[in-house]
């Protein structure tokens, strides 16, 4: 069986290079902006500075034949099955990001500390709810 994802944006970032790319968007990560394609504008429409996001992201330089990792690239760390990991390499190489947006204009939205790399696909977006939502 197999799935088809569309991806519905592409991350425009100052970061290009993967290995230098810090691990986690905390780490070190700049400001990245989100550039969506025209068919899903009314699906960005309620975004607003401020909110907290899921970016979901197609880690398209990851190797999918990756089963199991040494944490953190640091063979000093047991070798670790990549579901018990945050690791980018792995067989369906879907990142997880949560953001907060900065700023929006027009179909680009600015947000703070994205660790993917410049040309990125994008997935989805979904809000960061709290206990309150």
């Amino acid at each position: 069986m197999t799935y088809e994802i569309r991806p519905i944006g592409v991350v425009e970032s100052s970061l290009t290079d993967r290995a230098s790319a810090p691990k986690q968007g905390v780490e070190g990560a700049g400001d990245a902006w989100l550039r969506f394609d025209p068919a899903v504008a009314d699906g960005i429409r309620d975004l607003a500075a401020g909110d907290e996001v899921f970016v979901l992201t197609w880690l398209h330089l990851s190797d999918r034949s990756v089963v199991a990792v040494h944490p953190r690239d640091d063979p000093r760390n047991p070798l670790t099955g990549v579901f018990s990991t945050r690791s980018s390499d792995r067989p369906n190489p879907i990142g997880l990001h949560r953001v907060r947006v900065l700023a929006i204009d027009g179909l680009r939205v600015r947000v703070a500390e994205l660790e993917a790399v410049d040309g990125t696909p994008i997935v989805d977006v979904k809000p960061a709810l709290d206990a309150t939502r």
